[in-house]
């Protein structure tokens, strides 16, 4: 994975190493491909590929959310049984680590569920952020009102790429972040973080960034739809009116 440092190295098909020939070289290839389509217009081949990419782990990131949905569903039991068992000493956190299995069993849960998809996606979303940053000819072209291998001299795609990373983990923590003060503070950490990033990198991966918040927007917004509905209708106390 030596190839995971080589960001500001050009990748083009004698690139060597399994993450420069197998991940990054395709993905670049597959953005030059679309752009050959449509008329070397890179700033289109990017937001098509990023919405292959997008389609193409739909599945995991569907079960991803289910996993987080149903491990969100114990966590009443799970604190009851912190409750019960809230000594710290090692008999009682092994009786606490066997009624949490036998809970999980129970319905039929399995805590690292949600992890495996991650692990999958991670990979070629790192290798998207590689191909976009070395492929020299995306450097070389315009889109719309910014050259995509210079920062947005507006600010407009940074400010668009936070607002929108802000909206998309504000549905996905919806009934959630008061729960978690951790949670809480990604919630304006995040955003705050992508808009330095998209300042001072290339435009082009700031619209990797927004096209792929918009996605996950619309796909958070239709798996969640029911609860974001039931959070809506909460007042702060969290019962219902």
């Amino acid at each position: 994975m030596t190839g995971c440092t080589e960001v500001n190295v050009p990748i083009n098909a004698e690139s060597e190493g399994f993450w420069n020939s197998y991940i990054v070289y395709p993905l670049s290839w597959l953005i030059t491909y679309f752009a050959n389509l449509t008329n070397e217009n890179y700033g289109l081949a990017i937001i098509i590929v990023t919405l292959i990419i997008r389609f193409a782990i739909l599945p995991l990131m569907i079960k991803q959310t289910k996993s987080s949905k149903a491990m969100q569903a114990l966590q009443p039991e799970m604190q009851e049984l912190r409750k019960k068992y809230s000594s710290k000493d090692q008999k009682t956190q092994q009786k606490l680590q066997q009624e949490t299995m036998q809970l999980f069993q129970k319905h039929g849960v399995n805590p690292l569920a949600g992890c495996f998809p991650l692990i999958i996606q991670m990979p070629i979303l790192i290798g998207f952020y590689h191909a976009i940053m070395r492929t020299e000819a995306i450097a070389n072209h315009n889109f719309l009102w910014f050259d995509l291998g210079e920062s947005d001299p507006y600010y407009i795609l940074p400010l668009v790429a936070g607002l929108t990373t802000f909206i998309q983990q504000k549905i996905m923590m919806a009934g959630t972040a008061n729960q978690n003060p951790q949670m809480a503070m990604m919630l304006y950490i995040m955003p705050v973080m992508i808009i330095v990033f998209a300042v001072t990198f290339p435009a082009a991966l700031s619209l990797y960034w927004v096209v792929g918040n918009l996605f996950m927007i619309v796909q958070t917004y239709f798996i969640k739809g029911p609860d974001l509905k039931e959070a809506s209708e909460k007042p702060a106390g969290g019962a219902k009116k």
